[in-house]
């Protein structure tokens, strides 16, 4: 585990936990801890400074999310993202998305929930020039926002329990695929497609969105 860095370091010893848990996803987002790396637990506990029992609390929570995947003997590993399991991904993005959209837009007013949403497209245009995590975060929050407006607290649990997935598989398809699917643009036409108040027109858009987006980051 040799030549990690920040936020792997120097965790504080409140909510050790959640500390790590933060830390670890982080990492392996970003792409500091690579795709298909064996996590050893010694070296992670002595790097992070907790207890062997807190780590394993804090890869359990991780292997949950999607980020982590059991090999023999149940060792653990960054999991690797293919083709199939993109795919896979956005096409539950799409299923979760058209819904929370479709919803929003038999609201009978959906101005505060375009409002709330343009608004998030602010943030997207103002992070052109930014990180691409930054930029990243502004691409979530805006499809984030979306399924919050709803209401429907499943919806949004079951979305974030897809977040790990969605940023390894951005990350990890690059700086220029990832910022392919970052168009404001493409944004714009699921808000505008909310505006119309048709459910058909509103599933096509999202539909369409998703599949361009996995299409981009397996190509």
């Amino acid at each position: 585990m040799a030549g990690l860095t920040a936020p792997l370091l120097g965790l504080e010893k409140q909510n050790l936990r959640e500390q790590a848990l933060s830390a670890l996803r982080t990492a392996i987002t970003s792409g500091e801890l690579e795709p298909g790396r064996h996590l050893v637990e010694t070296e992670l506990s002595d790097m992070l400074r907790i207890s062997r029992g807190t780590l394993r609390e804090a890869l359990r929570q991780l292997a949950q999310e999607g980020l982590l995947s059991a090999g023999p003997r149940g060792r653990l590993s960054v999991r690797h993202l293919d083709e199939k399991e993109i795919r896979d991904i956005f096409a539950v993005r799409a299923a979760l998305e058209s819904l929370a959209a479709r919803t929003l837009c038999e609201l009978p007013d959906r101005a505060h929930a375009i409002a709330s949403l343009h608004r998030t497209i602010d943030v997207m245009e103002a992070a052109q020039n930014a990180s691409l995590a930054e930029r990243i975060e502004s691409d979530m929050e805006f499809h984030r926002t979306l399924c919050r407006l709803t209401g429907n607290e499943t919806l949004l649990h079951s979305w974030t329990s897809l977040e790990g997935s969605i940023r390894m598989s951005i990350m990890f398809a690059g700086l220029e695929k990832g910022v392919k699917n970052m168009s404001v643009n493409r944004h714009r036409d699921i808000i505008a497609a909310i505006e119309t108040g048709e459910p058909s027109v509103v599933r096509k858009t999202i539909r369409e969105h998703m599949d361009t987006a996995a299409d981009n980051l397996v190509s």
